[in-house]
C-alpha cells in the first residue's frame, strides 16, 4: 500500500527523473485538468531546476524553479493517489531551498485558487489580484525567503 512507503524528494538529476517528472505533470495537467499539451511544456523547462518526489520505485510527484529575473515555483504536481499525504510541502520546501542557494529573497509562484490554502499553508500570500492561465482560475502568491 501506498501509505506505507517513504517518500524521498531530491533534485532531478537523470534522464529517469525528467521523464518522471513529465510523466506526472502530463498525467495532472493534460490529462485530469485538460491543459493543453504545448502549453504544459515549454523553453522554461530547460533552464530550470526541477525536484521530484519518489517512493523508491516511482516518481510521484514534481515541481521546477525558473530564475528570469525572479524565482518563481511552477509546475507543482502530485499523482492524485498521494495527495494528502505532504508532498507538495515537500516539494515546496526542497525548492525554496534551492532559491536560498541562488541569493534570492523571495520566491513567487501562481496558484491554482482551489489550492490556495495549501500555500498559504506554507507562508505564501497572495500578491494581486486572480486571473485566468490555460482556462484554469489562478491567484500570483509569494513567500519572503529567510537565510539559511
Amino acid at each position: 500500500m501506498a501509505a506505507q512507503h517513504r517518500i524521498e524528494v531530491r533534485t532531478a538529476s537523470s534522464d529517469e527523473d525528467m521523464q518522471g517528472a513529465f510523466g506526472v505533470r502530463h498525467e495532472v495537467f493534460i490529462v485530469e485538468q485538460g491543459v493543453p499539451e504545448e502549453l504544459e511544456r515549454d523553453e522554461a523547462d530547460h533552464r530550470a531546476v526541477h525536484v521530484v518526489a519518489s517512493d523508491g520505485s516511482a516518481v510521484v510527484g514534481t515541481a521546477r524553479l525558473t530564475r528570469d529575473g525572479e524565482a518563481r515555483i511552477g509546475r507543482v504536481a502530485v499523482l492524485p493517489g498521494w495527495r494528502r499525504r505532504g508532498i507538495a510541502g515537500m516539494l515546496l520546501a526542497a525548492l525554496e531551498t534551492e532559491a536560498r542557494k541562488l541569493g534570492m529573497a523571495e520566491v513567487s509562484l501562481h496558484s491554482q485558487t482551489y489550492v490556495q490554502a495549501l500555500y498559504e499553508r506554507h507562508g505564501y500570500t497572495v500578491t494581486g489580484p486572480g486571473f485566468v492561465e490555460a482556462g484554469i482560475d489562478h491567484v500570483p502568491m509569494a513567500k519572503q525567503l529567510r537565510s539559511t
